[in-house]
């Protein structure tokens, strides 16, 4: 796993709270992160929703300069599955 991927992996487990779902963020050309009761991994199993962005993207949300629901409304983020559990994780993020 690149060092980038780790970075996002240990941000996401520093940023998530109280997530009962099960989602994967897809950053293509740099790998997958599964986030579940457990926490963050690299890891691509199935999930019940699926969010994919550049890694320019997905560091600004991670960073929280840009707004989740904002980069999907611009279609910065695709989402694929379950509408509520992306819906979830973007609160357990705030």
């Amino acid at each position: 796993m690149s060092e980038q991927m780790d970075q996002a992996v240990s941000a996401l487990n520093n940023r998530i709270s109280g997530f009962a779902g099960s989602a994967k963020f897809v950053i293509p050309g740099q790998g997958a992160i599964v986030v579940d009761e457990g926490g963050a991994r690299a890891g691509d199993e199935e999930t019940a929703v699926t969010l994919t962005a550049d890694a320019d993207v997905f560091e600004a949300i991670m960073n929280g300069d840009m707004d989740p629901t904002s980069a999907f409304m611009t279609g910065k983020l695709t989402i694929d599955g379950d509408m509520g559990q992306a819906m979830a994780l973007a609160q357990a993020m705030a």
